[in-house]
């Protein structure tokens, strides 16, 4: 995911890639955890690898304080222990990894390797966004408004009313945006455009 920033509020337009359930990400974003999660605020200067575990948190750390419904959405998903990596990119981007279940505490010798694979799974996927980036269609400065408004929530009849179009022309740019995106949907699209930066 990208690291979010103090401004952000809901984490979903930050997953870039994901096996959790979408109810999962749901919930965290309906209660806005994203401001209260200390993994975020304990990891947001660090560079490097942490672990935590909500069956022993850190008895000497007064920021590892889990906000009970976090907890319990956590435990409910069978998220008990986990390896937070965060990675910084040249042009000042940063990305977490995080990589979590339910499982004995990670030792030392498993987060030395865990960080190695992670780092160089990372390096593979930044990789492969250059080459997509470098090969995606530039979209239309319509296009791009459509997506934009997408991503604010609107559906096509609102698109159309904003822009003071019909939503038969809104879901044409949309399916334009789509194919020049290789996208399947819509938030695959908004997710994309996300992550190659075409929009925020």
């Amino acid at each position: 995911m990208v690291a979010p920033t103090p401004a952000d509020v809901h984490i979903a337009p930050l997953v870039l890639e994901t096996t959790l359930p979408s109810e999962f990400t749901h919930e965290f974003d309906r209660h806005q955890f994203v401001r209260q999660c200390p993994l975020l605020r304990r990891y947001s200067n660090s560079i490097l690898p942490h672990t935590w575990d909500l069956m022993n948190p850190y008895p000497d750390d007064g920021d590892e304080i889990w906000p009970e419904p976090m907890r319990d959405l956590l435990l409910r998903f069978g998220l008990v222990v986990g390896v937070v990596c965060i990675f910084n990119l040249p042009d000042t981007r940063r990305y977490i990894v995080r990589i979590e279940g339910d499982r004995p505490p990670i030792l030392q010798n498993e987060l030395n390797e865990l960080n190695m694979i992670t780092m160089e799974l990372f390096e593979q996927y930044n990789t492969l966004l250059r080459a997509e980036m470098n090969s995606v269609d530039v979209l239309s400065v319509r296009e791009l408004e459509v997506v934009r408004w997408t991503a604010q929530g609107k559906t096509s009849v609102e698109i159309g009313q904003i822009l003071a179009l019909s939503d038969h022309t809104i879901n044409a740019y949309m399916m334009t945006a789509m194919k020049k995106l290789d996208c399947v949907n819509r938030t695959q699209l908004v997710a994309k455009a996300i992550r190659l930066k075409l929009i925020q």
